[in-house]
């Protein structure tokens, strides 16, 4: 009978896993104390560089807090700032064209003042002047009367002539103008009447006779004129209308 050993006929069975392995007969080997303290320093420096990091980046973001809380600050600051200049500037503008408007105000009316007084001191001018005009127009008159058949006389009234001439010349490139309104309807706001005359040949309210001459500056009567008024004659008629004006009511 042969033996288990060498029996050819026996096939071995492989089994899975641990119940594969057969005992080596070695014992396993057992962790020291010295590699339990190695690794319990290891895991905590593992530890301690993990609270570092933390405590780092804590650290940072508290900075970046900071700098943003401060960046914040600034920014509002600038922005206040901002605001106070442009109110600046909105009220500096507002007060320049206020000035400016002002300014115009205070020109406009001193060259209106201006005007108004060398108005009035070349009215107060000319009303000086007109007496002599009259004086010389009298002395024309009563030269005239006298100067028949005596020439002396005729040229200085000639003479005085061209001076009262040439003086209502100068006085016309002022804007002066004569009012001498024989013949003329009275006008109330041009003429002074200090007279009523009889006839029944004129018109009502006529100027017969001009006692003085009056005269208009610039459109304004300086001086009416002195006249004596008809009465007695017929009512005058109304004046017509101009062509202009009848065109106007016809459309």
């Amino acid at each position: 009978m042969a033996s288990e050993e060498t029996d050819p006929m026996k096939v071995p069975i492989e089994v899975e896993g641990d119940e594969a392995q057969e005992p080596t007969g070695e014992p396993e080997p057992e962790t020291s104390q010295e590699e339990l303290d190695e690794a319990a320093l290891v895991e905590a420096a593992i530890r301690a560089g993990d609270e570092a990091a933390d405590a780092d980046l804590a650290a940072d973001a508290a900075k970046l807090r900071e700098e943003r809380d401060d960046l914040a600050r600034q920014l509002a600051e600038a922005q206040e700032a901002l605001e106070k200049a442009n109110d600046a500037a909105v009220e500096a503008t507002s007060q320049k064209l206020r000035m400016q408007a002002d300014w115009d105000n205070y020109r406009k009316r001193v060259e209106a003042e201006r005007l108004v007084e060398r108005e009035r001191a070349a009215e107060r001018l000319v009303t000086n002047l007109l007496p002599v005009i009259d004086d010389m127009e009298r002395a024309i008159a009563h030269a005239a009367g006298q100067a028949e058949g005596n020439e002396g006389l005729q040229q200085f009234s000639d003479g005085v002539d061209a001076v009262r001439a040439k003086m209502l010349d100068i006085l016309g490139h002022e804007n002066v103008e004569m009012i001498d309104p024989a013949g003329e309807p009275f006008d109330p706001l041009a003429h002074q009447a200090v007279g009523r005359v009889e006839n029944a040949d004129a018109y009502e309210d006529t100027v017969a006779d001009v006692y003085q001459k009056g005269y208009r500056m610039g459109g304004k009567v300086i001086r009416p004129a002195m006249v004596t008024v008809t009465f007695g004659g017929g009512k005058r008629p109304a004046p017509e209308p101009e062509p202009e004006a009848e065109a106007a009511e016809t459309e």
